[in-house]
C-alpha cells in the first residue's frame, strides 16, 4: 500500500478538492448539529477490562439481563499502545473514546487516570495539555475532546462519573460541565444528554497487582476478577436504576487489563441511531467492520454523536452501531459465541508465530530436499547413458521432440514417456512423490483460510490442530488435482489448485470476509487493522492464484485450437473482473493491490500473446493502474461518509492534510516487517533461488526443468512472470513488505515444480543413433 498511498498523494489532491464541496454539503460534515442532543440521552458505561467470560447468569445478573434486553458484539479496543507492548491501558481506551481515533499516554506502563480538579459543578483533567501534545507525534493525531466539545457546541449536556469518565466527556480544553466522583453524588441524571460512567472495579483490582518489566499490572487471577466483575455488575445495576426511559445504554469493555489484548464485550440497550430500539438478543456490527458481532471502539463515540443528533466530524474515524439481523438469541448462547471469538483469538496469538516458523521450515527443507532428488536423477542419467560415440542424441538435458512441445499435443500431455537410465519405476516414483508433495505445499496458504471452517482453536492441542486441519484440507485439494484426466496434463494440478484458491477468496469477499477472521494468515480483530475485504496476504495469494489459473485455462484452450487472440480476450476479461472484486469497496476494498494486481495481469497478457515486455509498456500499464485506484478512491469518497471505505478516507486525509501522517506510518510498517521478519525474508530468497538456480537452468543442481515446462506448456511461463512482478509491486506498494511476495512464491513455486515435474515426466529423449563404423586410421596413427 505504502507506493500507493504515495503516488494517490500526488495525484488525488486536485481532483478531491474540486468535488470536496458538494461531499461536505452532502454529507454533513462541519455542521455542529443536526436538530441538536434536545430531547436524547445516551449513556456510555465503560468497564475496562471487561470480557465475555467475565459474564455469568448468578455473577453478573445485571449484564446477563442486558445481554437478553439489548444487541450485543466483540470490541476491539485496538488503541495507542504503550511501549513496547501491544494492548490498550484504561487511559488510552477512555481518551480514545473523547476522540474517535487512537489515542494514547506518553510514557511506558499503564499509568492511572488523576482524579479531576474540582471546579464548580465541573472540574478540570491534570495535564491535559501534556495529553494532548502527545497524540500528535503518535501518528493517529487524535483530537481528544472532541465528544464532549461537540456536545457542548450543539447546546448539550455532559455528566462524567469517575476520573475515566471524565477524560472521555471532557471538552477540548480538558473541562468537564458536571463531574461527580461516584454515582451517588449525581442523583438526577434527568438534566443531561451525554453521561458517561465509569465502573472501575476491574480497574482498581489489577492496578494493585505486581508489575511486570514493562511496569504493567499482570493479569488478575480468576477469583479476584469474578469478584470484580460482580462487584461492577452492582455498580452498573444502581446506574440502570437512575436512567431515565428512552435512554440508550452503551456498554463497552474500553481497554485491556492486563499483558495481552483481548476482544471485549459490547452492548446497547435503548434506541438504535434508526430510532427503533436495538433488537433484544440481537447482535451489533458496524460498517467499520462488516462483521456480525463485531464492532469497535472509535465507534462507540460515533454511535454515541449519531444517536445525540450530531454530525460527527472527519476527526471521528468510527461508524455507528447497528443491529444485525433481528434474532432473538439466548444470552447463554451469545455469551458463549462472543466468548468463544475471543478465545479464536487468543489462540491464534499463541500459535500464528510457531506455525509460520514450521512452514517456512518445512519448506526450506522440502526445497533442499527436491533439489536434491532432482540432481540424483540427473546424475542417474548421466552415469548410464550410452557413450556419446553410441548414442548422438542420448543427452538427458535435451528438450522434447517437436511433437511434444506442440501445446496440448496428446503424445505429450496423455501418456508419461519412461525416465532414461537408471531404474524405470524407481524414477518414476520419486518424481510421483515430489508432484505431490509440491501440490499440496501449494494448496496450504489457500488452506489457511478454509480451515476457519473448522473450529480448530477450541479443539485439545491448538497448534496441532491447526497444522492437521490445514493438512487435511490442502490433501483434499490435491486429490481433487489428481482425481481427473487433467493429471496427465503439465498444468492440470497447478490449475486446479490456482483456480480453487482464487475462487475461494474471490468467494470469501464476495460474501464478507469471514474466512479471513483470525485466520493464521488473515487478520486479527484484537490488532484492530482491517476486518474485511482483502487483507495483503490474502491479497497475494489471491493475485497469484487467479494468474496461475488463468495460465492453466489458457494453456487448456490453446490446446483445443481456440485462437490466440480468443484466449487473450476472456484472460483478460477474467483478470478485469478479478482487479475489480479486489479494489471494489463493497468486496475487496484493497488500495495498493490493485496497481500490483493490475501490472502482473498486464504482463501475463502481453507475454501470453506472444508480445515482448518494455519498459514504456510497463510505465504506460503502472500509470493506468493508479489512475484506476484513484478513481476507485475518489468513487468512494463521494459516498455518504458512513459508507466510506478506508479508501474514500485516504482521500479525505489528503484533503485534510494528514496523508502523509498515514504515509510515514505505513512506510514504518514496511521496513519494520522486512527488516524484523527474517524467516520470511529467507524463504522470499531460498524459494527465488530454487526457481531460478535449480528449475530454470542446467547446472549440477538440478536440470532445466522449467524450460522443458515452457516448452510443454508456454502459458506457463506468462503466468509465472506475471505473479512474480506482482509480487514485487505488491511488496513496493504495501506496508506488509516482504510477507507479499513470501506468501505469492509460497503458493507459485511448489506448483510451478509440479509443473516441472509432470514435464519431466512426458520429456521424451531423441532416440540413439545408430553405431558408426570405425573410421580409417589417419597417416600418423598408422
Amino acid at each position: 500500500m505504502l507506493l500507493g498511498l504515495l503516488l494517490a498523494a500526488l495525484l488525488l489532491p486536485g481532483t478531491a478538492a474540486a468535488a470536496q464541496g458538494n461531499a461536505a454539503a452532502a454529507s454533513g460534515n462541519g455542521v455542529p448539529g443536526q436538530g441538536g442532543p434536545a430531547g436524547r440521552r445516551v449513556v456510555v458505561v465503560g468497564v475496562p477490562g471487561l470480557q465475555w467470560s467475565d459474564f455469568s447468569e448468578s455473577g453478573t445478573p445485571t449484564l446477563w439481563k442486558l445481554v437478553a434486553q439489548g444487541s450485543s458484539a466483540s470490541l476491539s479496543t485496538r488503541a495507542v499502545p504503550p511501549k513496547d507492548r501491544g494492548l490498550t491501558c484504561p487511559m488510552a481506551g477512555w481518551l480514545t473514546v473523547s476522540a474517535g481515533q487512537r489515542a494514547g499516554t506518553p510514557g511506558q506502563g499503564c499509568p492511572a487516570a488523576t482524579p479531576p480538579q474540582p471546579a464548580g459543578e465541573g472540574a478540570t483533567v491534570p495535564g491535559w495539555r501534556e495529553l494532548v501534545a502527545f497524540q500528535a507525534d503518535t501518528g493517529y493525531a487524535a483530537q481528544i475532546g472532541t465528544l464532549g466539545q461537540l456536545v457542548a457546541d450543539g447546546g448539550g449536556k455532559v455528566a462524567a462519573i469517575g476520573p475515566g469518565a471524565a477524560l472521555a466527556a471532557a471538552d477540548k480544553t480538558g473541562k468537564i460541565t458536571k463531574y461527580a466522583p461516584t454515582l451517588d453524588a449525581l442523583n438526577d441524571l434527568t438534566p443531561y444528554n451525554l453521561i458517561v460512567f465509569e465502573a472501575a472495579d476491574l480497574t482498581t483490582a489489577w492496578a494493585r497487582g505486581p508489575l511486570d518489566d514493562h511496569g504493567i499490572p499482570v493479569s488478575l487471577p480468576a477469583a479476584e476478577r469474578q469478584a470484580a466483575a460482580t462487584r461492577a455488575d452492582q455498580q452498573i445495576a444502581a446506574l440502570i436504576g437512575k436512567v431515565p426511559q428512552n435512554t440508550t445504554v452503551l456498554l463497552a469493555g474500553i481497554s485491556d487489563l492486563g499483558p495481552n489484548a483481548h476482544l471485549h464485550a459490547a452492548l446497547a440497550t435503548g434506541p438504535s441511531p434508526s430510532g427503533q430500539p436495538y433488537p433484544q438478543g440481537g447482535s451489533l456490527t458496524a460498517s467499520s467492520t462488516r462483521q456480525d458481532g463485531l464492532v469497535t471502539i472509535t465507534d462507540l463515540t460515533a454511535t454515541a454523536i449519531q444517536l445525540l443528533g450530531l454530525t460527527a466530524p472527519r476527526d471521528v474515524v468510527g461508524r455507528a452501531w447497528q443491529p444485525d439481523g433481528d434474532a432473538s438469541a439466548p444470552a447463554a448462547a451469545t455469551v458463549t459465541r462472543l466468548a468463544d471469538g475471543d478465545l479464536a483469538s487468543q489462540v491464534l496469538r499463541d500459535v500464528r508465530g510457531p506455525f509460520f516458523t514450521v512452514l517456512v521450515s518445512v519448506q526450506l527443507l522440502f526445497y533442499a530436499l527436491a533439489a536434491l532428488a532432482l540432481r540424483r536423477r540427473r546424475s542417474s542419467r548421466v552415469r548410464q547413458a550410452p557413450p556419446a560415440s553410441d548414442a548422438a542424441g542420448s543427452s538427458a538435458d535435451r528438450t522434447p521432440t517437436a511433437t511434444a512441445a506442440v501445446p496440448g499435443a496428446p503424445q505429450a500431455n496423455d501418456h508419461p514417456a519412461p525416465a532414461a537410465g537408471g531404474d524405470p519405476a524407481d524414477a518414476s516414483k520419486l518424481l510421483a512423490a515430489i508432484q505431490v508433495v509440491a501440490t499440496v505445499s501449494g494448496a496450504i496458504a489457500v488452506s489457511t483460510f478454509l480451515a476457519q471452517l473448522v473450529p480448530w482453536w477450541s479443539l485439545p492441542m491448538p497448534m496441532v490442530s491447526v497444522i492437521v486441519t490445514i493438512l487435511a484440507i490442502a490433501a483434499l485439494i490435491t486429490g481433487l488435482a489428481f482425481a481427473g484426466p487433467w493429471r496427465a496434463h503439465v498444468l492440470g494440478p497447478l490449475t486446479v489448485v490456482a483456480a480453487v484458491t482464487s475462487l475461494a477468496l474471490l468467494i470469501d469477499v464476495m460474501t464478507g470476509s469471514a474466512l479471513q477472521v483470525n485466520a493464521v494468515t488473515g487478520y486479527e480483530p484484537v490488532t484492530g487493522g482491517r476486518f474485511y475485504g482483502f487483507s495483503n496476504i490474502a491479497f497475494a495469494i489471491y493475485a497469484t492464484g487467479t494468474v496461475l489459473g488463468l495460465a492453466g485455462v489458457a494453456h487448456w484452450l490453446l490446446g483445443r485450437g481456440v485462437s490466440r487472440t480468443v484466449v487473450v480476450a476472456l484472460c483478460g476479461l477474467y483478470g478485469a473482473f478479478a482487479v475489480f472484486a479486489d479494489g471494489s469497496p463493497s468486496w475487496g476494498a484493497d488500495f495498493g493491490g490493485v496497481p500490483a494486481f493490475v501490472i502482473g495481469v498486464a504482463v501475463f497478457l502481453i507475454l501470453l500473446s506472444g508480445r515482448r515486455v518494455s519498459v514504456v509498456k510497463l510505465l504506460l500499464v503502472g500509470v493506468g493502474a493508479v489512475a484506476l485506484i484513484a478513481a476507485i478512491s475518489v468513487f468512494d469518497w463521494m459516498r455518504p461518509a458512513d459508507r466510506r471505505t478506508h479508501l474514500g478516507a485516504f482521500v479525505q486525509q489528503i484533503i485534510d492534510g494528514q496523508a502523509w501522517t498515514v504515509v510515514g506510518r505505513k512506510f514504518g510498517a514496511m521496513i519494520g516487517v522486512t527488516v524484523g521478519n527474517w524467516p520470511l525474508t529467507l524463504l522470499s530468497l531460498v524459494a527465488l533461488a530454487f526457481l531460478f538456480l535449480v528449475l530454470a537452468r542446467p547446472s549440477r543442481w538440478g536440470i532445466s526443468a522449467l524450460g522443458q515446462a515452457y516448452t510443454l506448456a508456454p502459458p506457463l511461463r506468462a503466468g509465472l512472470f506475471g505473479t512474480l512482478t506482482c509480487a514485487f509491486i505488491g511488496f513496493l506498494m504495501n506496508d506488509s513488505g516482504i510477507a507479499i511476495p513470501a506468501m505469492a512464491l509460497t503458493v507459485a513455486v511448489p506448483l510451478t515444480l509440479a509443473a516441472c515435474v509432470r514435464a519431466l515426466q512426458l520429456a521424451t529423449p531423441t532416440p540413439p543413433a545408430e553405431r558408426s563404423t570405425p573410421a580409417a586410421p589417419t597417416r600418423s596413427e598408422a
